[in-house]
This record gives structure tokens, sequence and C-alpha cells, in this order.
């Protein structure tokens, strides 16, 4: 299982140290004490967190954006079969959904918990700003 420091799991989600910390004092994140005296949170844990918290953003809120090519993010759900998989990942507000080989994936070791980076290519990219 992997397991995340605190500074990491806020840059994932796009929150502070503190935003972390807090809700771990309101018990909405579970933190645990490994041998070096730092608290961590369990990869699998954020995932589910995350996912539970997941919104698509409000129309409009945006006033204008241009997403990067490279999202770091946490894998939150992987769904597979003999041949493909789906792999949805969470990276800041923003849902990312994969579909690639059952294969790729176990040689990536992509589980729900991981840390991974999404790579976007495409011929067409549509960049939009909302009305005010």
């Amino acid at each position: 299982m992997s397991y995340l420091r605190i500074s990491e799991a806020a840059a994932l989600l796009g929150v502070s140290d503190d935003t972390v910390r807090r809700w771990i004092e309101q018990g909405k994140l579970t933190a645990i004490q490994l041998e070096n005296g730092r608290k961590w949170l369990s990869g699998r844990e954020l995932a589910e967190f995350l996912r539970t918290r997941a919104d698509a953003p409000e129309p409009g809120v945006t006033v204008a954006a241009s997403a990067r090519n490279r999202m770091r993010g946490i894998v939150t759900r992987v769904v597979k079969d003999r041949v493909m998989a789906q792999v949805e990942m969470q990276a800041g507000p923003f849902r990312l959904v994969s579909l690639l080989s059952a294969e790729s994936v176990e040689e990536l070791g992509l589980e729900v918990g991981s840390v991974a980076v999404a790579s976007v290519k495409s011929t067409h990219v549509v960049v939009e700003i909302p009305e005010s």
C-alpha cells in the first residue's frame, strides 16, 4: 500500500498542509505514524476521500484557463477485464479518465492510491472562456 506525506496529499488535493491537518483533526482523514515519527496518509483512503468529494466545477467559475499537458494526481479507481482497463485519477480539482490496456496497468502497477502523472496529447484541444 502506498503512503503519502501530508505535504504530498495537500499538493494532490490542491489545498494547504494546514487544511489537511485540520481534516485529520476533524476525523475526515486518518493519519498514521510511521517509524520515523512523521504522520502519513494511506493513498487508498485519500483516493476514496477524493472520489467522494469530486464534483464537476461550476459553470462560469473559471475566468480563463488552459490545462497543462502533464497533471500529477492520485488514482481513485481501476476497472479492468482481461484486455482493457479504465483508470480514473484526481489531479487537484480535475477528474481524469483513461482507457488503456490491462497489460499496461499491470506493468505500471496502477492501483487505487497510486500517485501517477497523466499526460495529455491531442490534435484537438478546446480552450474556453465562460460568460461573466
